[in-house]
């Protein structure tokens, strides 16, 4: 066995999960291996400091403010999304509106028309585009939960 597959049984050699013949071999390559009986002293040091930390336990005024943020972010989300779904069923409904009344408006050029039409088709082509390349952006954005 290779020194390198040594030190990948190091950390199984301590947890108790090598099997038996694993184990007799892990501890011949110790009595010869200066580096790797080091390394198994530093690691279980480390093991005694890791046992040794206890969590603090947060204060009930902590929890009480972290539920209060959560129904505030909540609250304030949800309004957001209907304030954006009403204005977007204004604007498309206003639009509509508008594009019905310029064609049957007999004074309104033909030039005139078809220039309008474009530029709100133009505009929607441009939001539902937009909407889309945000909505796949924030899918895949590896760093969404790091605050910045």
């Amino acid at each position: 066995m290779k020194h390198e597959e040594f030190k990948k049984l190091m950390v199984g050699y301590l947890d108790g999960k090598l099997r038996k013949d694993e184990e007799k071999v892990f501890e011949t390559h110790l009595k010869g291996c200066r580096e790797c009986s080091r390394e198994l002293k530093e690691f279980k040091k480390l093991m005694e400091v890791m046992n040794d930390m206890k969590y603090k336990e947060p204060e009930d005024k902590v929890w009480e403010g972290y539920w209060s943020s959560i129904y505030n972010r909540l609250e304030r989300t949800i309004g957001w999304i209907f304030l954006s779904i009403g204005a977007i069923v204004l604007l498309f409904y206003g639009g509509f509106k508008l594009i019905e009344e310029l064609i049957k408006d007999p004074t309104v050029t033909i030039i005139a028309k078809v220039g309008i039409l474009a530029l709100l088709a133009g505009l929607v082509i441009l939001f539902v585009s937009v909407l889309r390349e945000r909505v796949f952006a924030y899918k895949k954005d590896r760093y969404k939960e790091v605050k910045r």
